[in-house]
């Protein structure tokens, strides 16, 4: 049996070249995007940065800890309360001490981070060059940081805590490089100054004694060894880089999945189709059925182990790249390495074994079937029906996908615009459509080339009448093109229409002229300059967080803004279902309709972002939107945060130009831009949609890269497996270009059907989240990806067209008798 497959793959060299071009790529995609999905799994060891010169921290703790009957549920707090003057001074008493206070800076115009100088040998900062600062003009700064600054330069630096204008202060002294933070060091008292409260404490005693001390003091933690690093700056920011990561990657692992998956399968399908008059033969020549079926399977088994290994080292090869590719885009941090994991290369060999298998097996079944006098015919004419079993799977894959759909649509219309559910779903119906896909291929044929069949000459009518007679053909290098156009059209076009929804959203929510903010706490001398512009009122806001506990086991944090009622309601218009914006005081809450208790007059027990846990009767509710309507509470429950926004509305008679005028002036003087409400909507929900539509157009490139090397696969297999038809076309009186001619507008007619069967599934899944929208009162457009579809269909046939024509040419130099009488 393992004779006669080698003999013929040998043979038919062609044929089974493209199954193991297109199954090494599939496992090598899987291999690929796996190995670099595990590296996102470990983050580097990291020690101490901050406070590595400190044996004991005590530091406030970041995490809410509830206990709950099935075991301790945590959540991240937006602000926790730094340490208490009282709990500061019983640590000093225990030995020395250094009080950290972390502010920003705005230094020569770029960020950095300020501190006390007693903090600084906590780290330790080394001394490069002059003295530490003693008086209220005078800073160290970080050596080599960019800024070129050197001891004894004169430079303007903006705190939060600073006079009227921007401040020049004089550099006395620099410190090395410590590599996690560009750092300015105050004297103590002008540290105290600008930033009053204390975020932590390094400690120069017992820790036993300390911990002793800090049990009288709720939400304060005492942190030794490794644990200190939960004092650095951005504890969590190598877990939290490799979060994006990690769900960039595994969008990518599932859609490069799903496509290998379909397009191998369909590869080792046609594969078998085409050899139907072969098994014919063999049948005639005295093979059983069960022979037959075996001889497919072994040469399955075959091209499957040799094209997965091969798979396996491409995309054992290819993963660095991908990870460096990730990195020089800003995906990645720039530490970002694939590891020494082997289990990804493992899903891969076996997945893609195990696929050419499967696809094989439904066509082995068929091939046994085939009787003797199949091998009589002359024309290869598909009978134009499906299996029963595809047939019964595709129905049921495009059922239950539209299902799952209308159900989400039912129940939960925010759940349509999560992101695992509008990458995972639609992908059920592009797989419905797939596997339906020799169904809908005739009909779809003919309707497209009514009208080209009609025109003068025979190219159009030959064109439909060769498609619509291989049905199987036309089917397995259709199905890529659906596959890949199906994909841009409904993800590239959900995540723009969410970003349009989001935006139009975020505008009628907002009656403010001119908007301040959104990066950052605000400096408060800009504050209060705003506040004092005649003709304009404002709505000074914070943002924060707040936890609730429901269904008495789930911890769910909210977003949460916390402004004035008063100004709240003259900038903005909030889409509330029930009660009043007004009613909004220090012993209430604003919430959404995603809260378990969401009753107007009810009282609701949640953790502010300092972990303090408080009772507030609900003042209103608000519709859920596109999920971006959090919570809304008074600055007296924002867990001392810093005012970040200011919503500027022009009074009723007052002057636009004026008011313009002023707040640009303190946006200048402070360094704080000012915009209008549609730009400021522009840059905080871009319609481009930032990574997030930057990360598919990568995974997308590489799909398409794979789809597109396997349409013209399978585009050479076809054609190759023609040379025959081709000659006897030219037997009787057709020139080369017109046989030429006649394969290209085959070849952009099967894309073309692609398309369009790609297209509608792509419009019927964002039909569905337009039904999300309308259901969640949102009125927004649906935005198409015009640019994509039609770019990822033009590739598509200019990759077909080519792989068609170039082998058809070597047989338009041999003498058609020649070809029209060789043997298959």
């Amino acid at each position: 049996m393992l004779s006669s497959a080698l003999r013929s793959m040998r043979t038919r060299w062609v044929t089974f070249i493209g199954s193991f071009v297109a199954l090494a790529l599939g496992v090598g995609l899987i291999a690929m995007t796996g190995l670099a999905l595990a590296a996102t799994f470990d983050t580097p060891e990291r020690g101490p940065e901050r406070f590595a010169g400190a044996p004991v921290v005590v530091a406030p703790s970041d995490t809410l800890r509830v206990a709950t009957p099935v075991g301790e549920r945590t959540a991240r707090l937006a602000g926790p309360r730094p340490v208490p003057q009282r709990l500061a001074a019983g640590l000093s008493a225990l030995g020395r001490t250094a009080e950290d206070r972390t502010f920003p800076v705005r230094l020569a115009g770029e960020g950095a981070v300020g501190h006390p100088w007693a903090v600084a040998a906590a780290t330790p900062y080394r001394v490069v060059s002059g003295r530490a600062p003693a008086e209220a003009g005078e800073i160290v700064v970080t050596a080599g940081g960019g800024s070129g600054l050197r001891t004894g330069d004169r430079v303007r630096t903006a705190t939060p805590g600073g006079g009227a204008g921007t401040e020049t202060r004089t550099v006395v002294g620099t410190v090395a490089d410590a590599g996690f933070e560009k750092a300015v060091f105050f004297s103590d008292a002008e540290a105290a100054r600008i930033h009053p409260a204390v975020d932590a404490v390094a400690v120069h005693a017992d820790a036993d004694a300390v911990r002793r001390l800090t049990q009288a003091f709720p939400g304060m933690s005492v942190l030794t060894g490794d644990d200190r690093r939960r004092a650095d700056p951005g504890p969590d920011r190598d877990s939290e880089a490799l979060t994006a990561v990690n769900a960039l990657l595994g969008t990518a692992a599932g859609i490069t999945g799903f496509v290998s998956v379909f397009v191998v399968a369909s590869t080792f399908s046609f594969a078998v189709a085409q050899r139907r008059r072969e098994f014919g033969l063999l049948r005639t020549a005295g093979a059983t059925p069960g022979q037959v079926r075996r001889t497919v399977v072994v040469e399955a088994l075959v091209i499957g182990v040799l094209a997965s290994a091969a798979g396996c080292l491409l995309g054992e090869a290819a993963a660095p790249v991908l990870a460096g590719r990730l990195v020089d885009e800003g995906f990645a941090p720039a530490w970002f390495a694939v590891g020494d994991a082997t289990w990804p290369l493992h899903t891969a060999f076996w997945t893609g074994l195990g696929v050419a298998l499967a696809g094989v097996a439904v066509s082995s079944h068929r091939a046994g079937r085939i009787r003797p006098v199949e091998a009589l015919r002359d024309a290869s004419v598909d009978a134009g029906g499906m299996p029963p079993s595809r047939l019964l799977t595709g129905a049921a894959v495009l059922l239950t996908g539209l299902g799952l759909l209308g159900w989400a649509l039912v129940t939960d219309p925010g759940d349509v615009l999560k992101r695992k559910t509008y990458i995972l779903q639609p992908m059920w119906i592009i797989a419905g459509c797939a596997l339906l896909a020799p169904l809908l291929v005739r009909p779809l044929t003919r309707l497209l080339t009514w009208l080209p069949a009609r025109l003068p000459g025979a190219t159009g009518l030959l064109a439909r009448q060769n498609a619509s007679t291989g049905i199987r053909r036309t089917a397995a290098v259709a199905a890529p093109v659906l596959i890949t156009v199906a994909l841009a059209g409904s993800l590239l076009g959900t995540v723009a229409t969410i970003n349009e929804a989001r935006a139009t959203e975020a505008a009628a929510v907002s009656r403010a002229d001119h908007v301040a903010g959104g990066d950052g706490p605000l400096d408060p001398r800009f504050v209060q300059r705003v506040r004092s512009v005649p003709g304009a009122v404002t709505s000074a806001s914070r943002s924060t967080g707040v936890t609730v506990l429901e269904e008495g086991t789930a911890l769910i944090t909210s977003e949460a803004r916390a402004a004035d009622p008063a100004g709240l309601a003259a900038t903005a218009r909030l889409p509330l279902v029930a009660g009043r914006v007004g009613d909004l005081d220090d012993d209430s809450i604003i919430v959404n309709e995603e809260w378990e208790t969401r009753t107007v007059g009810q009282r609701v027990s949640v953790w502010l972002g300092d972990g303090r846990k408080v009772s507030l009767r609900i003042a209103a509710v608000m519709r859920t939107g596109t999920g971006s309507n959090g919570v809304y509470v008074t600055p007296a429950n924002a867990a001392g945060a810093a005012i970040d926004r200011i919503d500027v509305r022009l009074r009723e008679g007052g002057d636009p130009s004026a008011v313009r005028a002023l707040l640009e002036e303190a946006g200048r003087d402070t360094g704080t831009p000012v915009m209008t409400r549609d730009a400021w909507v522009t840059a905080q929900y871009p319609r481009t949609g930032g990574n997030t539509r930057a990360g598919l157009l990568l995974i997308l490139g590489i799909a398409l890269l794979y789809t597109g090397i396997a349409l013209a696969n399978t585009m050479v297999m076809a054609t190759s497996d023609r040379v025959r038809d081709l000659a006897v076309l030219r037997l009787t009186g057709a020139t080369k270009t017109q046989v030429l001619r006649l394969v290209t507008v085959e070849a952009l007619m099967v894309v073309a059907v692609g398309t369009v069967m790609g297209g509608a599934v792509a419009g019927l899944n964002l039909l569905g989240v337009k039904g999300a929208l309308e259901l969640l009162s949102v009125s927004s457009p649906v935005v198409v990806p015009w640019t994509a579809a039609c770019g990822v269909a033009a590739a598509c046939a200019v990759a077909a067209t080519v792989s068609a024509v170039l082998p058809a040419l070597p047989a338009m130099r041999t003498r058609p008798v020649e070809l029209a009488g060789s043997r298959e």
